[in-house]
């Protein structure tokens, strides 16, 4: 089903101006990088993108302010990131209309994503007061071991659409936290919401008595990653995209013995087991697929379900998916938003064909819509395939709400089948077997770096480490023990007995 009718670039572009005004953003007034909408697939401004010059002097100012912010005690590097995290509550709807705007997100993601990043601030700022060492037992009389952490350095940070602000703030978070500053080159369709970010980060420092430039923002296309990239000043690059970027930068930054954190494609998977209460399923199978139209790296893109339900599951699922409502994600009604471009709607129908002519069955959904009121906007039905097996168009990762479906007869089957992929990011599995679910979180089971039961692929939470291994990155961003990527550890052996005493035994003079 369509929900009701689009509104105009002009009342979009007059929402965006109104949104960056209120943040305090001067609005664009032109320039060579373009900030469009997907929802009518439209400019809205022209900004100025960086040039090399800027790109060097963003990499020295934030080289030079690293080295007195890394002597910063870290609870007062809390205090910059406390600040952010209450202007982002402020300003949540006006940042959230941007993330809409930009990214296409329907109301409630886009203020789910905005309070991600206050969740990620209120995360680092009891972090800053527990980037805890360890004391180390010493074999030697009168001597004591003990592991530090220290700031790191430049973190450069590259960003996706589909998480415009979150993935920002969870690298800057905790990086600023941790001591390090942070240049920041988002994604060049979304260069709006990334000004609003840098500003009220700057607004955060000025207020707290914080050099600005413990953080700089670059707009621009890939020349300006490259160059994060290779210089050899930025200590770590955390990079969110694709694997076939992540193939290049991991690379070039492991040439220069940099580091890097990579958050790179997801085939998210979900098994269905017999035993699985089908409502609840249901819900979560459908948020998952559908969700973001279907671009989350924690998309679910494989459905691997018992053949005993697989019938009745699928028909249900069919019928969830010819009501969903596709259209203007500014509708309370909308569930289903527009793709970022028609260019990711043309790789959509590929893949479809591709399905098709090995044989899988389309159940529900595929088609366009909308395209007389925003012709160079794209949204679509999300799709369900019914496949016989996991050919190599289901083994890719295609950023659009497609899930295919399979059946298995055994437990062992269908965690073969879901490990049968390049990517390990996410996954889950429906049960009320205990044992399944037991087997399913084991070494044995589910070898992705996000392993759920009772619920859906995606809407991770903050505390939680967030990443993946094989062709995701293998890096890890957000919660848990996530902060030392952005450290370095030393360790320190104490000789307080009066004499020297060498390790293993060794004599010496």
């Amino acid at each position: 089903m369509t929900s009701t009718a689009l509104p105009t670039t002009d009342d979009l572009r007059a929402r965006a101006r109104t949104a960056l005004q209120h943040i305090g953003v001067d609005v664009p007034e032109g320039g060579d990088l373009q900030a469009r909408t997907p929802i009518t697939g439209e400019n809205l401004f022209g900004v100025k993108a960086a040039t090399d010059a800027d790109t060097e002097e963003a990499i020295a100012a934030t080289r030079a302010a690293f080295l007195t912010w890394r002597t910063t005690p870290a609870p007062r590097r809390g205090e910059l990131v406390r600040r952010l995290g209450e202007l982002l509550r402020e300003h949540k709807s006006d940042l959230a209309d941007l993330v809409t705007i930009e990214a296409g997100k329907i109301r409630s993601e886009a203020l789910g994503e905005i309070q991600e990043m206050i969740d990620i601030c209120d995360f680092a700022v009891g972090l800053s007061r527990q980037l805890y060492g360890r004391t180390i037992a010493s074999e030697r009389p009168g001597h004591r071991l003990a592991e530090t952490w220290h700031p790191l350095g430049v973190v450069g940070v590259i960003s996706a659409f589909n998480f415009p602000a979150a993935v920002w703030s969870w690298n800057t978070a905790v990086a600023l936290v941790c001591g390090d500053t942070v240049v920041w080159k988002p994604s060049e369709l979304t260069p709006l919401i990334s000004l609003a970010c840098d500003h009220l980060l700057a607004r955060a420092a000025d207020e707290v008595g914080t050099p600005r430039d413990v953080h700089r923002l670059l707009l621009g296309g890939r020349a300006v990653g490259e160059k994060l990239v290779d210089d050899p000043r930025v200590a770590l690059v955390s990079a969110t995209g694709s694997t076939r970027m992540g193939r290049e930068v991991g690379p070039r930054v492991a040439a220069r013995f940099g580091r890097s954190l990579l958050e790179l494609g997801g085939n998210n998977a979900a098994i269905v087991a017999p035993s699985a209460d089908l409502d609840l399923a249901i819900q979560g199978i459908v948020f998952a697929a559908a969700g973001t139209a279907g671009q989350r790296c924690t998309t679910l893109r494989r459905l691997i379900v018992h053949r005993d339900i697989a019938d009745t599951l699928v028909e249900r699922l069919t019928a969830a998916y010819r009501k969903l409502p596709i259209g203007s994600p500014f509708e309370d009604t909308t569930l289903v938003g527009p793709l970022i471009s028609t260019e990711a709607f043309a790789r959509m129908q590929d893949a479809l064909a591709r399905v098709q002519a090995e044989g899988g069955k389309i159940l529900a959904g595929g088609n366009r819509r909308l395209t007389e009121e925003a012709s160079t906007a794209a949204y679509t039905e999300p799709v369900l395939v019914r496949v016989d097996e996991q050919t190599d168009v289901v083994r890719e990762e295609t950023f659009a709400p497609i899930l295919y479906v399979l059946t298995y007869d055994t437990l062992d089957e269908a965690i073969a089948l879901h490990n049968d992929v390049p990517q390990g990011l996410s996954s889950s599995i429906f049960t009320r077997d205990q044992q399944e679910a037991e087997i399913f979180l084991s070494a044995a089971g589910s070898d992705c770096g996000i392993a759920n039961v009772n619920i859906g692929t995606s809407g991770a939470e903050i505390g939680g480490a967030f990443g993946g291994e094989k062709d995701t990155g293998g890096g890890r961003e957000s919660g848990s023990d996530a902060w030392k990527a952005y450290m370095r550890p030393a360790t320190n052996t104490i000789n307080y007995s009066g004499e020297l005493a060498l390790a293993q035994g060794v004599s010496f003079l």
